[in-house]
């Protein structure tokens, strides 16, 4: 991990005191997410309520340029010339290099199907059954850190040989347990624990923008 990269860590702490507990665990989920991005990997995540619209979020800064800039490389723009010559100015101009992310809470058409014809818990977990690979990270939200379908497809999730992430908050639950990481905002109410899980989202993806985008 670059210096400029651990210090993302620093300065939320800095920032938000209270996450000081967490720092070794902030640590580490940087560390693995720039791991599985460096072996060709993506990030799955998933929650519910609050936590599936954090999902999307998280996504949102992931897949596009969050507080770098993310040009198309030289190689890129040479296949768009070969592909696309009279477009290929426009699309290098404003098209951004992603980091692969996926929120399982967007598939309407396959969660509801899988609600309505095999068992609603389970809908997330069939999703990690279809898209997860070893090299990949799961990260799965949950302010009572016992949600059943979260839980389930952090099962799945880990039977694939994907490393997983929860981001809980601070009581006693089955996740704490579960995920290969945990990080657990320092607060027992459910709004109090979300209003800390931005900042740590954010600075997750700040800190893994930096590492490949740091030019």
């Amino acid at each position: 991990m670059k210096d400029t990269t651990s210090a993302k860590i620093d300065y939320l702490i800095e920032r938000y005191p209270a996450l000081n507990v967490c720092r070794q665990s902030l640590t580490q989920a940087v560390e693995a997410i720039i791991e599985s991005y460096r072996q060709g990997g993506k990030l799955i995540v998933c929650g519910n309520g609050g936590s599936a619209s954090d999902s999307e979020h998280i996504v949102g800064e992931l897949m596009k340029g969050f507080v770098k800039k993310r040009p198309v490389t030289d190689e890129l723009y040479a296949k768009m010339q070969a592909v696309c010559p009279n477009e290929a100015d426009y699309l290098r101009d404003n098209l951004q290099m992603p980091l692969p992310a996926i929120s399982l809470m967007n598939a309407v058409a396959l969660n509801s199907a899988f609600a309505n014809d095999q068992a609603p818990d389970l809908a997330m977990a069939q999703q990690v059954l279809g898209l997860a690979r070893p090299e990949d990270i799961f990260i799965g939200i949950s302010t009572s850190g016992n949600s059943a379908n979260v839980i389930y497809a952090i099962q799945m999730a880990k039977t694939l040989g994907t490393k997983t992430i929860g981001l809980i908050g601070n009581r006693h639950c089955r996740m704490q347990n579960l995920c290969d990481i945990v990080i657990a905002a320092p607060e027992m109410e459910t709004y109090k624990i979300q209003e800390l899980h931005l900042p740590i989202y954010h600075m997750l993806c700040i800190a893994v923008e930096n590492e490949f985008f740091d030019k």
